[in-house]
């Protein structure tokens, strides 16, 4: 960045208010979804491919079965993040929204637009917008569905192995829907290479725009509050 864009940005910056964007819901299940899909990643792999050679019979240790018990309670703690994040979609404020996701409106088609300009480096500065811009909402959804996607899968994996007296043996009649057990496992497995997929992604995009618009986009999934322009709120506030 030049000097004279540095100056630019410092001085946009001058002009900032801190607006409250991101309620406490919408930060708990976000780093919910984080910690827990980062143990699943690990827990899965190692159902999928045990690493840990552990000497002796496995009654005396239960490697394995110690892993699967953390995986499932880990994913009911995934499942039940993702179904209240997508739940405050409709009692959240403005910024949490479904219609920040949708793009319904030709405001937000716009934004989309412009926003992937700014990713393809045909303009300078990406569109400002108060809550997350239109094509990252876009992108969430996409998510949304690949983790509840992945959430089915895991649902019908357990209950084939559950009980037949468990209440989660229901969820293996899932099962041929999918197109049998094994098509099961597969789609569970590649959703989450396609979520592992998402994270450099996601990490980078976040960075890039925190970095031009000095914003603290990064600080604001901690704190809630994001850095924007004075008349950008006026703006938002006058719809």
């Amino acid at each position: 960045m030049s000097n004279q864009s540095s100056a630019a940005a410092v001085g946009a910056q001058a002009q900032a208010v801190q607006v409250y964007v991101w309620e406490l819901p919408v930060r708990v299940t976000h780093w919910l979804i984080v910690l827990s899909v980062t143990i699943l990643v690990i827990t899965g792999l190692y159902i999928s491919h045990p690493f840990v050679a552990v000497a002796g019979s496995a009654t005396n240790h239960f490697v394995t079965g110690w892993v699967r018990v953390i995986h499932w309670y880990t994913a009911i703690v995934f499942d039940l993040a993702l179904l209240a994040r997508i739940a405050w979609m409709f009692v959240g404020n403005e910024y949490a929204r479904w219609d920040q996701f949708v793009p319904v409106c030709r405001e937000r088609l716009r934004n989309l637009l412009e926003t992937l300009k700014f990713y393809l480096f045909l303009r300078r500065w990406p569109p400002e917008v108060v809550g997350v811009d239109a094509l990252t909402g876009v992108t969430y959804v996409l998510l949304f569905l690949l983790e509840a996607l992945i959430a089915t899968t895991g649902l019908a994996l357990y209950g084939v192995s559950a009980a037949y007296d468990s209440v989660m043996r229901p969820f293996a009649l899932l099962v041929p829907y999918f197109g049998g057990l094994e098509t099961v496992r597969w789609i569970h497995h590649v959703c989450m290479w396609l979520i592992l997929a998402f994270i450099p992604y996601h990490v980078c995009t976040r960075i890039m725009v925190s970095t031009v618009e000095r914003n603290h986009l990064i600080d604001s999934m901690f704190t809630g509050r994001k850095l924007v322009r004075r008349e950008l709120v006026q703006a938002a506030d006058g719809r």
